[in-house]
């Protein structure tokens, strides 16, 4: 089991690399197939990082057992990290009007792309409620139980 100051710095390292991710990927958006999808990936990049950055500076609040606090993190790691990667795949294949039809202003692809990027899309929603279920409690124990 990992001490509480080591799963912060793992969550602001994280949130560093996303918003990293989101900046560069900032720079890409515009010469995408979709770029209205690429400034989406942009922003979930910045916005999960950003996220990730403020949950690893309040993690000394939240108290979990050593084996929840490696769920969450797998949960917040899956979740934010495949958020910036399904809608940037949708932005560079020019999909995702099954999942996110007004971002991807009617462009749909492949059946194996629109599917790949809906089951990410879907599974990453259940990560984070997950995730943000295990924070809620840890943030509600008390030290010590």
């Amino acid at each position: 089991m990992e001490n509480g100051h080591d799963m912060a710095r793992r969550l602001m390292v994280l949130g560093a690399v996303l918003v990293m991710l989101g900046l560069l990927t900032g720079f890409v958006s515009g010469s995408l197939a979709n770029p209205r999808m690429g400034l989406v990936a942009h922003l979930e990049g910045l916005m999960n990082g950003t996220l990730m950055l403020a949950l690893g500076a309040g993690w000394s609040r939240v108290h979990l057992s050593g084996r929840e606090e490696g769920a969450a993190f797998v949960l917040l790691v899956f979740g934010t990290v495949s958020n910036w990667l399904a809608t940037l795949l949708a932005a560079v294949w020019g999909v995702g009007g099954q999942t996110m039809p007004l971002s991807a202003a009617g462009r749909t692809g492949a059946a194996w792309q629109e599917a790949l990027v809906s089951v990410l899309l879907v599974t990453l929603s259940f990560a984070m409620v997950a995730s943000f279920a295990l924070v809620l409690k840890g943030l509600l124990a008390r030290r010590g139980t």
